[in-house]
């Protein structure tokens, strides 16, 4: 279904989000688009949202499947703002968000639906779940020029690292079960990316609730749902495997000529399966066997 704007869906999301969980994806640019939403229908989203210009190419399959929402990314805020208004529609909904290009696996994700795994998730008395967003990039940027490539997909195995999150309420001190999770290609090429952007943890899968904002550095303003894990023990986490990066450092003029690959000697090939992502330390399955 297509809504010529947000406040066009707004007045019947009640119907459109329906029970959950809801993925809403934002598209920059044209990149994967399609495959990024059969990508997350296909993870058990029931109702998924396409946020993108209404000049915006789609797949006749998947406009069947998806609400797309004639939605601009140019304005300062404008997921945030999005994220927040869906979050007012739906509450007590599972919701889910990410950017075009992007691919969401969770533990297990092969065999095991969307809709399993958060409803695991809430049984252990958690409204939220930490993903950690893994670069991908393609392996020969001459082939590839704009660094993206499903078939010839690699990631980094290491180079991966947390710091402290200090808590400036609380003179500084480490926030409870709180870290800043850095590593790939902001890690790699720190000096071609914004402090405040070098991150690699983002707060994607959430339970709605009144008053809930998404802020700048894809934390919540509430403070329990930026936690890895609960007191008890550890907790699943996810991933989005990401093309967001290379991309931009390609077509950004001040980066794109220092860099002729991203390969190096911990590169690996994507298998585009959670298998190898647990393998590498890169998600936890916590509990859930």
């Amino acid at each position: 279904m297509h809504h010529s704007g947000l406040d066009k869906f707004l007045a019947q999301a009640r119907v459109a989000l329906g029970t959950g969980p809801v993925a809403m994806v934002f598209c920059e640019d044209e990149t994967e688009i399609d495959t990024t939403l059969r990508h997350h229908l296909q993870c058990g989203f029931r109702c998924v949202l396409a946020f993108m210009p209404p000049h915006f190419p789609l797949a006749r399959d998947v406009a069947a499947r998806v609400h797309r929402i004639d939605y601009t990314l140019a304005s300062d805020g404008a997921v945030p703002r999005a994220v927040k208004a869906v979050n007012e529609a739906g509450p007590g909904l599972w919701m889910f968000w990410c950017y075009n290009a992007e691919y969401l696996f969770y533990p297990f994700c092969e065999t095991r639906s969307i809709t399993e795994m958060l409803g695991f998730h809430a049984e252990e008395r958690r409204n939220a779940m930490l993903a950690y967003v893994i670069d991908l990039y393609a392996g020969d940027l001459q082939r590839f020029p704009d660094a993206v490539s499903l078939d010839e997909a690699f990631i980094d195995r290491s180079g991966y690292y947390a710091l402290a999150r200090p808590d400036p309420s609380n003179h500084n001190h480490p926030k409870d079960r709180q870290l800043d999770f850095f590593g790939g290609l902001r890690w790699r090429y720190e000096e071609h990316i914004p402090a405040p952007r070098r991150k690699i943890d983002r707060v994607a899968l959430f339970r709605a609730k009144p008053g809930l904002t998404l802020r700048d550095d894809h934390s919540f303003n509430d403070e329990e749902y930026n936690t890895y894990a609960c007191p008890w023990h550890n907790n699943l986490t996810a991933v989005l495997a990401s093309f967001r990066t290379a991309k931009a450092l390609k077509r950004n003029p001040g980066s794109t000529f220092d860099i002729p690959t991203f390969r190096w000697h911990n590169s690996v090939a994507f298998e585009w399966h959670s298998r190898q992502l647990m393998d590498l330390g890169l998600m936890e399955p916590g509990q859930w066997f």
